[in-house]
């Protein structure tokens, strides 16, 4: 079997449109993606007889558009292989859920399209079951074609929590209230910039406000989601609202939001004795869905530039993105301006994995000396669990520099490290790769 020229880890947006240039080119491409369809979280296709979510028209359209450019290809791709990361000498390791063992990949070049990470600050009471991330939601109804069931309580901060909001209500079961941490009708201009900076976007964001108030969800601006506590079988939102009033929601379920980061928990940089690494999407710089078909597109120009000898440039559309991105995050400024993370209780646990709390951390970081990032990790098991700092490393960082501002403040990095595998490895896969070594495919 010929050599792979480029092996892409993700079929979602940037993935599919890196594989489609990669291929342009005469190169053999390999597409890695852990689910059964390609789509990612963005372009999430419907389980089985699963009737398809409504989405906006523009994106519908694109997400057409890259799905049957990508299908004409006729890429390779690899369904149900879940990338467990890349080794010094340049081995890709991922894991085969079709056969329950370990599989070993080699390529001239390596597109990681991983996607982003929802980011959730912590909340006394965010522990708790039927408490999960928004984004998490709007997944599963693009799988099932069905809201989440019972009372929903949408909180934290961003455009994804209306989105998801609307997407709800249009579904037949509208949240029972959205509470946003920033104010868009506060910042009028930066409004009035996105609608002639982006139409498109502005005209996608006031589809979900008429969604929103056809089904009368209020959306409560300049409020904070305070703590959630346990109410028999459901939960108790406490709510600070714009006024300074504290109210109460009562939910069957609560989905947190509070922005996206890129993804590359855990990945070691770039070797420069093995493969061309790229980065491409929003796990190199969290844009959204046009600006991650663009960067996808330009990875699979430049690993096409690197083993063909030409050359190549970034595309002009990822400047103009790039602005629309920081208009929306000026739209959606929180209206408090006090550090996120300062007035939290002691007891407020920061890693749900390890069940290690706000108190915790203090006493670590109280000595004369304090402790490293790594430190925090090894000695208070932060950022040890299962997702492996993807949710508190962040968090701990900027608890860690709040609490010593008179030490160099940590990184969330200092606490994930970059080692691989990047997530937890099943024991039944080790067993059936034969003593622990992953099987080397023949390529």
């Amino acid at each position: 079997m010929a050599e792979i020229d480029v092996l892409i880890v993700g079929a979602g947006p940037a993935g599919m449109a890196a594989a489609i240039e990669a291929g342009k080119a005469g190169l053999r491409v390999v597409v890695l993606e852990q689910h059964q369809t390609p789509g990612g979280a963005i372009f999430r296709q419907a389980i089985a007889d699963a009737p398809a979510v409504r989405i906006p028209p523009r994106v519908a359209a694109i997400r057409h558009e890259l799905s049957a450019a990508f299908a004409a290809s006729r890429i390779e791709t690899r369904y149900g292989h879940v990338f467990l990361g890349i080794d010094s000498d340049g081995f890709v390791l991922a894991e085969d859920r079709n056969t329950g063992a370990f599989v070993t990949l080699k390529a001239k070049s390596i597109v990681l399209a991983l996607g982003a990470v929802e980011k959730i600050l912590p909340r006394p009471g965010w522990e708790r079951a039927g408490v999960s991330t928004a984004g998490g939601l709007q997944v599963m109804m693009k799988e099932t074609g069905r809201a989440p069931a019972g009372r929903v309580l949408l909180a934290g901060n961003g455009p994804l929590l209306v989105a998801v909001a609307a997407q709800m209500a249009a579904l037949g079961n509208p949240p029972v209230a959205v509470i946003e941490a920033g104010d868009p009708f506060r910042r009028f201009a930066a409004g009035v910039a996105l609608a002639a900076f982006h139409q498109h976007l502005a005209v996608e964001a006031f589809g979900y406000l008429r969604e929103l108030r056809r089904h009368r969800v209020e959306w409560q601006r300049g409020a904070t989601l305070q703590r959630i506590e346990r109410d028999g079988e459901g939960l108790i939102a406490c709510v600070r609202n714009s006024a300074g009033e504290i109210k109460f929601i009562r939910a069957d379920r609560i989905g947190l939001h509070d922005g996206i980061r890129s993804n590359e928990f855990g990945l070691a940089p770039a070797n420069a004795r093995g493969p061309l690494v790229v980065h491409a999407g929003d796990c190199r710089e969290a844009l959204g869905a046009e600006a991650a078909i663009a960067d996808g597109r330009a990875a699979g120009m430049r690993v096409a530039a690197a083993l063909r000898g030409f050359t190549h440039a970034e595309p002009r559309e990822l400047t103009r993105l790039r602005q629309a991105e920081a208009i929306l995050s000026r739209l959606f400024a929180p209206v408090e301006t006090a550090h996120p993370l300062a007035a939290l209780p002691d007891d407020t646990v920061l890693c749900r994995c390890e069940n290690r709390n706000v108190g915790e951390l203090k006493a670590l970081c109280g000595g004369a000396d304090g402790l490293t990032g790594r430190e925090v990790k090894h000695h208070g098991r932060f950022a040890m669990g299962s997702c492996q700092g993807r949710f508190c490393a962040d968090n701990t960082a900027a608890l860690m520099a709040h609490l010593r501002p008179d030490l160099p403040a940590p990184q969330a990095r200092d606490l994930t490290g970059t080692r691989w595998p990047i997530r937890p490895v099943p024991i039944a896969a080790l067993a059936a790769s034969g003593v622990g070594q992953a099987k080397e495919q023949e390529i």
